[in-house]
């Protein structure tokens, strides 16, 4: 297997020009990522399916001339299908299911170049913040091993940041590109609401909240592989305005002073880690330096309104997705299919009445409006990504009672429902109290990016979150390029990740 030093130190882009060039090959490039899954992945789990032959025999058939001609792509087991790979989502109900014809964005990567290599880890059906799937276990953060590395896309966020790729696609239905690239200290943008395609398999995840994209370590990777991916296919439900130009070009373009609000007060409820906090006022710190205005301001959300508003469309999205995985296996699902938190949103979401979701969508379309106005005033928003740094394993869901309580309730078909719900909206607390201001971008379909500019005292990395108006990701990767200019981040690595 030929393998080259310099692999580990370039992003995408001067890997495929590498390869224009005749520097290297493309499959001394898949070589290079083949070893470095080989030898780095076996202490964290992030990649769960290895497509060797697969990525070996795009390269043999001929690779699309984009701009990523001839790099490595890890793809989420969630986001995207690709014909001919295993897809399982996560989740032990699917072991063996594999795809049968590529999703509209597969046929972008295959397009923009990427060679596809393997599928990464994620939660069930990316229903979580941190990935612990049974079917798969549990990703490890490669800075701390007994830390979160996020979810849920948290096998590309350790993949990225361990570089055995510069590129790993993820999707965000609630910060789950956001909260991996916090996790473990890479570049991880959300598109506007409708930017990157959902179909033809899945159309409208999770009412509109999720999209599609990737974790980079680079930000000129990221807005390639937007411009590479971004457009509405046939019969797209959103579409989200055109930008002027290429994404590309924005990241080397000053992004002029712009109006930055601050917060550090999270936006749907909870508390706020002081090294969290830290980061935040350290980012607002360095963009006064470049010459940007920044004042403290926030919008205004009901917490508790929005986040049993958001609650209830996730349990519906759930409900009718069992019931989706009954058809397609031929079979009722019962408990024993899937893990004991999903069944429990599946139970809540089918008692569910019609007019209960219209009264939740209302609620949350009137957060829509309220960060709309909110954005007349400013050109972005600056909070911590999380509420903390990366929890221990098993601190973000049920614990102790509220899991036994859980359980009894769902093997029974929950019984009481009210139960269920209360035990279920206890649960949500701790999940939404993590990811407080990501879910709100989410629901009003704006860009939001996650941008790795700090480190705790104890090594551990801690995004900052930068918001900005719908369809504007035009100034985010302006703004995060000069960031990036200010303060490199490339070259901080896990321990053990060097170049061998």
């Amino acid at each position: 297997m030929a393998t080259f030093r310099e692999y580990s130190h370039l992003d995408g882009l001067a890997l495929a020009d590498l390869i224009r060039k005749g520097e290297v090959t493309a499959t001394d490039v898949l070589d290079s990522a083949l070893e470095r899954i080989d030898r780095l992945n076996p202490r964290v789990n992030a990649v769960v399916h290895r497509l060797d032959d697969f990525g070996r025999g795009m390269i043999a058939s001929g690779l699309g001339e984009g701009a990523f001609h001839g790099v490595p792509l890890l793809v989420k087991d969630l986001d995207g299908e690709v014909a001919g790979t295993p897809y399982q989502a996560g989740s032990a109900s699917l072991l063996g299911n594999v795809s049968r014809e590529d999703s509209e964005i597969a046929r972008r990567w295959r397009a923009s170049g990427a060679v596809i290599c393997g599928k990464t880890n994620c939660p069930e059906f990316g229903l979580t913040g941190v990935t612990e799937p049974v079917a798969y276990g549990t990703a490890r953060n490669p800075w701390a091993p007994d830390r979160t590395a996020g979810g849920s896309s948290g096998g590309s966020g350790i993949a990225v940041a361990m570089r055995m790729v510069p590129i790993a696609t993820g999707g965000d239905g609630g910060g789950s590109l956001r909260i991996p690239a916090s996790c473990n200290g890479v570049f991880g943008l959300k598109p506007t609401r409708g930017r990157t395609p959902d179909g033809p398999q899945h159309t409208l995840p999770w009412q509109g909240f999720a999209t599609r994209h990737a974790l980079t370590v680079s930000v000129r990777d990221s807005a390639a592989f937007l411009d590479a991916t971004r457009g509405p296919e046939i019969g797209s439900p959103f579409v989200a305005p055109n930008p002027t130009g290429m994404y590309l070009q924005n990241v080397t373009t000053e992004p002029g002073r712009l109006r930055v609000a601050l917060t550090t007060v999270p936006l749907t409820g909870g508390t706020v880690h002081p090294d969290c906090v830290d980061a935040a006022h350290d980012a607002a710190t360095l963009m006064r330096s470049l010459g940007h205005e920044v004042e403290i301001a926030a919008p205004r959300i009901d917490a508790i309104a929005f986040n049993r508003a958001f609650l209830t469309v996730v349990a519906t999205e759930v409900a009718a997705l069992v019931r989706q995985l009954g058809a397609l296996t031929g079979r009722a699902f019962t408990w024993r299919d899937v893990e004991t938190e999903t069944w429990a949103l599946y139970l809540a979401g089918s008692q569910i009445r019609a007019h209960e979701l219209v009264q939740a969508q209302q609620t949350l379309w009137k957060v829509c409006r309220e960060l709309g106005e909110f954005f007349t005033k400013y050109d972005v928003l600056l909070t911590p990504t999380l509420t903390t740094p990366p929890p221990p394993h098993g601190a973000i869901g049920p614990q102790g009672f509220e899991q036994i309580l859980l359980r009894a309730l769902v093997r029974t078909n929950a019984g009481p429902v009210m139960r269920l719900v209360k035990a279920l909206e206890r649960n949500a607390e701790t999940v939404f109290h993590f990811v407080s201001s990501l879910t709100p971008f989410n629901v009003s379909g704006q860009p939001a990016m996650s941008v790795p500019l700090y480190w705790s005292h104890a090594g551990l990395p801690i995004g900052v979150q930068i918001a900005g108006r719908f369809g504007d990701e035009s100034t985010l990767f302006r703004l995060a390029g000069q960031l990036e200019r200010a303060r490199p981040w490339a070259n901080r690595i896990p321990p053990g990740c060097e170049a061998v």
